[in-house]
């Protein structure tokens, strides 16, 4: 029995065999079955892009993206079909307390949707960000029921009618209030982006079973810095799909997780530089947030997950888990292993267990000693504390080029950029130890 190809060689082979180019310039669209994607692969897998980057690559070529229609059918066509979402620094983090008679669930190791979920729920957030008291009353998959929409072609503009009948949808969760229904999609990562069909197909589906205010909310849960961040928004034309605006962006926190910088200048002055890793090269991946997501990822699963896995369920395509995996790596806190059933795995070593065992404060203040004892962070770092600013891109490159890292004239400077954004991070986990909103 032959191996299943991955999504982008399944993807390629369906293409092909079912025209799909063809179709979509000649009808705008192309209907595919999931049984015609079981041959291949579970279609369940192959049709799960929560965000832009996961789109196999004959997707990105060619503008594609897919919507659902059916249960057992899927659209695919130059789709409109994700919403960007950015964190916007004007707005205040603002920090609520956590029940004391709650020991179910753990405030400060938050690593499922369920979790964070949960404890936004309890603590108020929820109910802060629709300035409203909600009570739990709906999740879980269910029929997107009948109805129609238009969604925009992402190349012309011109909009394209999609039929849905009986399509399968999840719901996070939904809150319910005394005139309002909250539709709330959630993500214990930081993200760019979601498909959009993730809170209008609940939106259009709830608004034929209640007379209440739908409210769509798209929250995310930043294991760097614990904050729970919530997108409000609304849809302006309930027929239109690209209706959807933000209406308010709202930040909470129940744990804190700054540092105050005495506390990091005692790190720097007792930190031991240890020799470079053999044979990982240096980080390539600009944000340290998205390096502490993995590491959350990872530990919540038990300490291993498949490359196939973290590209599939997470905001990172196939090179960005790599790069990530490698910066993980780099610190001491993955290994990479291949197995015969799941190929590529990272696995938290010992000291990454134990990192991510702890408190947001002692596990952050952990994460930067293991930057510490790595020779290019450490003098840029101590360059930043020394001098109480950033250093110039100049300066850790001439750092880089005194290493010894075995990098070319090229690479240095894109690499000097990711020890800026890492030297950014910890500035900012400073920054965050003065003080919150209360």
């Amino acid at each position: 029995m032959s191996p299943r190809p991955n999504k982008n060689d399944a993807w390629e082979e369906l293409f092909r065999r079912h025209n799909v180019l063809e179709e979509v310039e000649r009808r705008g669209a192309c209907q595919i079955s999931s049984g015609e994607i079981n041959e291949l692969h579970e279609a369940r897998l192959m049709t799960k892009f929560d965000h832009y980057v996961q789109l196999p690559e004959i997707f990105k070529r060619n503008h594609l993206t897919i919507q659902p229609n059916t249960r057992g059918t899927y659209l695919v066509g130059r789709f409109d079909s994700y919403q960007s979402v950015t964190d916007d620094p004007k707005v205040p983090v603002e920090a609520l307390p956590f029940p004391r008679r709650i020991e179910t669930i753990n405030p400060a190791n938050l690593y499922s949707e369920s979790a964070v979920l949960m404890c936004a729920y309890y603590t108020g957030i929820i109910a802060g960000a629709l300035r409203r008291e909600v009570m739990l009353t709906a999740f879980g998959r269910m029929s997107a029921g009948s109805f129609d929409y238009r969604i925009r072609n992402n190349q012309t503009g011109e909009l394209h009618e999609i039929s849905v009948e009986g399509a399968q949808m999840e719901i996070d969760a939904g809150f319910e209030g005394e005139d309002t229904f909250a539709i709330v999609e959630a993500k214990n990562e930081a993200v760019t982006d979601f498909h959009v069909r993730q809170l209008y197909y609940p939106y259009r589906a709830w608004l034929e079973r209640t007379g209440k205010r739908i409210v769509p909310v798209f929250l995310s849960y930043s294991n760097a810095s614990s904050v729970f961040t919530l997108h409000v928004f609304r849809f302006n034309e309930p027929r239109l799909y690209n209706s959807i605006e933000l209406v308010e962006q709202r930040k909470f926190q129940v744990v804190p997780s700054g540092i105050q910088r005495e506390t990091i200048v005692e790190a720097v002055g007792r930190a031991r530089v240890q020799p470079e890793p053999a044979g990982i090269p240096f980080p390539q991946a600009d944000s340290f947030e998205r390096i502490v997501d993995l590491l959350a990822q990872l530990y919540g699963a038990g300490g291993t997950l498949s490359k196939d896995y973290v590209t599939s369920n997470y905001d990172f395509d196939e090179r960005q888990t790599q790069y990530y995996a490698q910066a993980a790596a780099y610190l001491g806190l993955v290994e990479r292993r291949r197995s015969e059933g799941q190929g590529v795995t990272y696995s938290l070593t010992r000291r990454g267990a134990s990192v991510m065992s702890r408190h947001p404060q002692t596990r952050n203040l952990a994460l930067v000693e293991c930057m510490l004892e790595r020779g290019v962070l450490n003098r840029a770092l101590r360059i930043y504390f020394e001098n109480g600013r950033r250093p110039s891109s100049e300066q850790v490159e001439e750092i880089m080029r005194g290493a010894r890292l075995g990098l070319s004239g090229k690479t240095i400077p894109r690499r000097a950029q990711t020890v800026l954004r890492w030297v950014d991070w910890v500035a900012t986990l400073a920054e965050a130890g003065v003080g919150l909103k209360r």
